[in-house]
């Protein structure tokens, strides 16, 4: 049993970047790293002398909490180490293990203050870990087979587990049940929401390396770099989001949603208007850092049109004879006569010959060809246009629907659950911030 990526339901909290530890290097995890994508040793190294990483509030993380850190990321992002890309795995341990002592010092300062439980058990954490298991098709058990093979123990996914759900609990009780999303506020978002839906709208997720936290935008830039060829060779979008995005969405694996133009920085507007739906970004850098997107899909804004096509053509090259273009003509009309509707267009044109029938699917009027656009913006659904000559044959096109182009209606419900959770993760970052600036750190 392998473990290419370990899939979990619970949101990943979000980590700052902090340096990396120069003494840990590639050896101490026991990988063989090269130019390009590496494989890892099956078993951990041996004789590895231990020593501190960091100190944090004097509470040591040492460099083999790092080392296991390092192999679970490697597990659950995907991608292969590397000598180019060691270093952002070193940050994004070092940072993990950073915030997690900081929350779980915090959670066992209010259990004291206020007599109360908040840090999860090790029932709690055995069952999300056999649920987690549950996920990946394999018991407990199984589970904790497959992370030894990569030399990960399963106390460090027990502590993270131990931290992550435990801080994610305490902030939901603390400030959760303050939170007031008003009708004024839901009002003002449906009105922004109504005022931009004439904009070309994407639907996309996201991977933000913030600059200011991994040592400038020159170490930003390369980093993405490094994260887009991952994912070029087969490195899970979702899972690269978790462990080293910067945005809030990282806690969904970078899912943004649909957004409207004009909702992201300009240079990131400029690169989605670009892009198909499938298509993975370069890095895009902006004022603060770098982004990353994938493009999942778009749709036209709400003023557009948007028509659904069927067609039956006679190929003809454009210098073809008067006499074949009057005759191809006359077949399509012929043909036009018997439609009603798009049903049987195939079957139909299949009776004369030279004549190929096809869906031509759904696609907003503006970006039609001038002469198909002229023959249909005046149709409704059901009919048929009159033969239209194109340089590559005679064509006639029935309209199957028509509507206007862009979302549905949001809800209010919708609207206040999302800024409930916006608040609310605002609010996380901030606390965390707090404690970070009161926290005595010191890198080794």
């Amino acid at each position: 049993m392998s473990i290419p990526r370990l899939k979990n339901k619970s949101p990943v909290v979000h980590r700052a970047m902090w340096k990396s530890v120069p003494a840990l290097a590639a050896a101490c995890l026991g990988f063989a790293v090269s130019a390009g994508p590496a494989k890892a040793q099956s078993q951990p190294p041996q004789g590895l002398s231990e020593s501190v990483a960091a100190i944090v509030n004097d509470d040591i993380i040492s460099t083999f909490d790092m080392a296991q850190r390092m192999r679970l990321l490697i597990a659950t992002s995907g991608i292969q180490p590397t000598q180019q890309n060691l270093p952002q795995f070193q940050r994004e341990a070092l940072s993990g293990l950073v915030d997690e002592r900081l929350q779980l010092q915090e959670l066992r300062r209010v259990e004291r203050e206020q007599k109360m439980e908040i840090v999860p058990t090790d029932e709690d954490v055995d069952q999300q870990l056999t649920e987690m298991a549950s996920e990946n098709n394999a018991n407990l058990e199984q589970f904790t087979n497959a992370l030894a093979a990569q030399g990960i123990g399963i106390s460090t996914l027990r502590e993270q587990i131990r931290a992550q759900s435990g801080w994610q609990r305490w902030v939901r009780g603390r400030f959760g049940s303050r939170l007031r999303i008003g009708d004024d506020q839901v009002k003002a978002e449906m009105e922004r929401i109504a005022a931009a839906a004439s904009r070309p709208q994407y639907q996309i997720a996201e991977v933000f390396i913030d600059a200011a936290r991994v040592g400038g935008m020159e170490t930003a830039l390369g980093g993405a770099e490094q994260l887009v060829a991952q994912m070029q060779q087969g490195a899970p979008f979702p899972a690269v989001a978790r462990q080293f995005s910067a945005s809030p969405s990282a806690a969904v694996g970078g899912d943004v949603g649909w957004i409207t133009a004009g909702e992201m920085p300009p240079e990131v507007d400029v690169a989605l208007e670009q892009m198909r739906p499938g298509q993975l970004s370069r890095p895009i850098p902006v004022r603060d850092g770098v982004y990353i997107v994938y493009l999942r899909d778009r749709r036209a804004g709400a003023s557009s049109v948007t028509v659904s096509l069927k067609q039956a053509a006679i190929a003809l090259p454009q210098g073809a004879a008067e006499a074949d273009l009057a005759a191809a003509r006359a077949r399509l009309t012929e043909l036009r006569g018997q439609l009603r509707g798009c049903e049987g267009v195939e079957e139909a044109a299949a009776r004369f010959q030279g004549v190929v029938a096809g869906d031509l699917g759904e696609a907003e009027l503006g970006d039609l060809s001038p002469a198909f656009r002229n023959a249909v913006e005046t149709l409704s659904p059901g009919q048929t246009s009159e033969p239209i000559r194109t340089t590559v044959g005679m064509h006639i096109l029935t309209v199957c629907g028509r509507g206007a182009g862009g979302a549905g209606e949001v809800s209010a419900e919708e609207i206040e659950g999302r800024l409930y959770g916006q608040q609310l993760s605002m609010i996380a970052r901030r606390y965390m911030r707090d404690l970070r600036t009161a926290a005595t750190i010191e890198t080794r």
